[in-house]
């Protein structure tokens, strides 16, 4: 219900993967990465789809030897998102990975061997109509970048990104997307926002190597916070030591934050102090985990007590209010009834679950055209 201040988008091409759009005006997409051995069919298929339920928009799975190039069909028979190949070093991995019929590759193309095998793969990629992600890596640079600037730095990733684009020009191939990770935040942020500065092409955001679940979680939010706050970026992937499904989930919160995708469940909750009614943490831990099933885009607070709890139930879709001896409900900004802490939870996992089926409900009422 609250009035959101559209960020500004940096304009780029677009690009697809799979049926996902990728840059100019498309929805910024959420992506991860498999941690399985692809060589693994029946774990690797099982967790795309709990990517895939999780919201991943597309997912990468690394080809790295001919076992995991040859189970590659198996697992595109077997899901339904967008599957990108992750290839380093062997063009002979990329042109398997292109005929088992993946949607995408990453790849950089001045690490796969001279012009002839590049030209190889560039051809057989065209042909088939997808894209290629350049991915820059401040940990993997080129010697000759590394002794150029003396060191990993933000002028040198853009460097390499621009050598392996120009490959690519050169090759008549524009169905770029580029991005240019490191560990180290202004690093990271600052190559993005030269590199924005000198193509069109879309870009994936990263902090790589970000660490745990929660300190990459941090990481993450800070440095591609300020990059989207900027207009920069179409696609992104959160990197947490973590199951591959957290990631999915941060990148949407991240999104969420800053008004870029609304996907699921907002909760606003307070911190909590003295002055709660009930015990916002424990709450507002179960209500994350009955409503994590729930897509649509719907806002839910969740305030202790009548000081800051009127003023934020009346922005939300549904909130309550601690008060004593029992609580205020709202919906739509009004207020409806009270409940008793003992109800409170199934209550407001009732009004949600109500709400989103709603949703669908008009979603598939429009689709059909009634």
């Amino acid at each position: 219900m609250q009035d959101t201040i559209v960020l500004p988008r940096h304009h780029t091409r677009q690009v697809e993967v799979g049926a996902v759009k990728v840059g100019g005006d498309a929805p910024i997409a959420v992506q991860s990465m498999t941690n399985t051995l692809t060589t693994d069919i029946d774990a690797t298929v099982a967790q795309i789809k709990r990517l895939e339920d999780a919201g991943a928009d597309i997912v990468r799975v690394s080809v790295p030897d001919p076992d995991s190039a040859a189970a590659m069909p198996e697992i595109l028979n077997q899901t339904d998102v967008p599957i990108i190949a992750d290839i380093h070093f062997s063009y002979k991995m990329a042109l398997a990975a292109l005929d088992a019929g993946v949607h995408g590759l990453r790849l950089n193309p001045g690490n796969i061997g001279g012009r002839e095998r590049v030209e190889r793969v560039v051809k057989a990629t065209a042909e088939r109509g997808i894209s290629i992600r350049i991915g820059v890596n401040a940990g993997s640079l080129e010697k000759e970048f590394n002794e150029q600037y003396g060191e990993p730095c933000a002028d040198a990733m853009v460097a390499s990104a621009l050598s392996h684009i120009h490959i690519l020009e050169d090759m008549n191939f524009y169905d770029i997307k580029v991005s240019l990770k490191a560990s180290n935040i202004p690093m990271t942020v600052t190559a993005y926002r030269k590199l924005a500065g000198q193509v069109d092409y879309p870009l994936h955001l990263g902090i790589t190597e970000s660490g745990s679940q929660f300190g990459g979680t941090v990481k993450s939010s800070i440095g591609l916070g300020l990059l989207l706050a900027d207009g920069i970026g179409d696609t992104i992937r959160v990197s947490l030591a973590a199951e591959p499904e957290q990631e999915v989930k941060v990148g949407f919160e991240i999104l969420k934050s800053l008004g870029l995708r609304h996907r699921g469940v907002n909760l606003i909750a307070c911190p909590s102090c003295a002055r709660q009614k009930f015990n916002v943490i424990e709450i507002v831990a179960e209500l994350e985990q009955r409503l994590a099933h729930i897509q649509e885009n719907i806002d839910v607070a969740v305030i202790g007590c009548v000081v800051n709890g009127p003023g934020e139930a009346k922005e939300v879709d549904v909130g309550i209010t601690g008060g004593y001896p029992v609580h205020m409900m709202y919906r739509d900004g009004e207020k409806s009834e009270k409940v008793k802490t003992a109800n409170m939870i199934d209550q407001l996992v009732e009004d949600v679950e109500r709400r989103a089926a709603a949703i669908r409900e008009q979603q598939e009422n429009n689709a059909n055209g009634s």
